[in-house]
């Protein structure tokens, strides 16, 4: 794989026809991570850790920072969180794959500085299972 652009990163919210790219983003991330179930015993060959295949909960999250536009997509994304809805997403990651699935707000925040621009940060956790198809 070749180095990739940044901008390329996208996220994508549901908005009853399909998905639109949330507007704005300057930067974005998305982290996935698993819990371990550890079974460690007496008898644990020299006393290593051990864990349980397949067990303990996954989890993604998903978070960007970029320029409040009052586009459509910041309007749906405003509106989400206040409703407390979980919406699907989709997460492209160029030259790696889609991810697509339930997640739900979980933090929103607009900032301005006196001779800027007003900006904005939202978190997004997952809430189901998520699939994804690579490229």
């Amino acid at each position: 794989m070749t180095a990739q652009k940044g901008k390329d990163l996208l996220v994508k919210i549901a908005d009853g026809a399909g998905f639109v790219t949330v507007a704005g983003l300057r930067s974005r991330r998305i982290a996935f991570n698993a819990e371990t179930v550890d079974i460690t015993h007496a008898e644990s060959a020299n006393r290593w850790r051990e864990l349980l295949d397949g067990a303990g909960v996954k989890r993604a999250a998903v978070s960007g920072r970029g320029l409040f536009k009052d586009a459509a997509t910041d309007g749906l994304m405003r509106q989400t969180f206040f409703d407390g809805a979980v919406k699907t997403y989709q997460v492209v990651i160029p030259d790696f794959g889609t991810v697509t699935g339930a997640f739900q707000i979980s933090n929103l925040e607009f900032a301005g500085e006196h001779n800027g621009e007003v900006t904005y940060e939202v978190a997004l956790e997952s809430a189901g299972e998520l699939t994804f198809t690579a490229h």
